[in-house]
């Protein structure tokens, strides 16, 4: 996969600089576990209320099955709470610090940054993490290249820039609004292609087709990684050596996240 371009980062200092998306998500989380916390807690205190409850409810069960089932009650509450809790350091772990470490591996699966001339990150720059790793390569690597970041969203790529220039490497990164499935740029125009939780379907109608089917070269797949409570790879390969035409050439249907 080439030498690692893996840096030691200050947690602190990458949320200062990327800041955190969907930070709703993380308060709901937070506030829905110390809900089920609250309620496990109240659960201890007023037990035997509790069993009078269920005493009520399974009127011909006896005291042993309301016990039964208000300990049962009471323990995934409490289950619940740490589930959520889990879910919630899970959300916050890979919305910088992961996803920091992903993009220096995905950095990494090139093995020589030096005879980059023009990178594109595609679709979904986001706060620029994995761009600015790409830039930050060809930086140390003292290239004259140039990562470009493709986004339809204006907002984005000022953020992204922003973010850049935070990093010191503004001078590397050009950002361009823009559409994925158009392309605003000729064949053959870049020679590094990178893209984090972009691609994520191929029409149905061609079925499970692999990058391999596709006739790409050098296909390499990654370990499992957890992100955002969700298995992914990282997928690397080269295109084609030799145009295939016929009935391999298939027409993808990229979708943007």
């Amino acid at each position: 996969m080439g030498k690692s371009t893996n840096n030691n980062r200050d947690w602190t200092q990458m949320y200062a600089i990327y800041g955190m998306e969907q930070w709703q998500t993380l308060i709901f989380l937070l506030c829905q576990a110390m809900l089920f916390s609250v309620l496990s807690v109240l659960y201890l205190l007023y037990f035997d209320l509790v069993c009078s409850f269920f005493e009520r409810i399974f009127s011909g069960g006896g005291g042993g099955t309301a016990r039964f089932a208000a300990g049962i009650t009471g323990s995934v509450t409490a289950l619940s709470a740490l589930c959520l809790f889990f879910a919630a350091a899970n959300f916050f772990y890979s919305s910088v610090p992961l996803h920091f470490d992903m993009a220096q591996r995905i950095v990494s699966a090139v093995h020589d940054w030096s005879s980059v001339k023009l990178a594109l990150d595609l679709g979904c720059c986001g706060r620029g993490i994995l761009l600015n790793a790409v830039a930050t390569q060809l930086k140390k690597e003292g290239s004259s290249g140039r990562v470009v970041g493709l986004d339809r969203s204006k907002r984005t790529t000022l953020s992204t820039l922003r973010a850049a220039k935070m990093e010191g490497v503004g001078e590397y990164v050009t950002c361009r609004e823009g559409d994925a499935r158009r392309l605003p740029f000729p064949d053959n125009y870049f020679d590094v292609v990178v893209s984090g939780v972009f691609v994520h379907t191929v029409r149905r109608e061609y079925g499970a087709r692999t990058a391999e089917e596709l006739k790409m070269e050098d296909v390499r797949v990654s370990e499992r990684v957890t992100a955002f409570m969700v298995s992914s790879h990282i997928v690397s390969f080269r295109k084609p050596s030799q145009h295939v035409h016929g009935p391999a050439e298939v027409r993808l249907d990229w979708r943007l996240c």
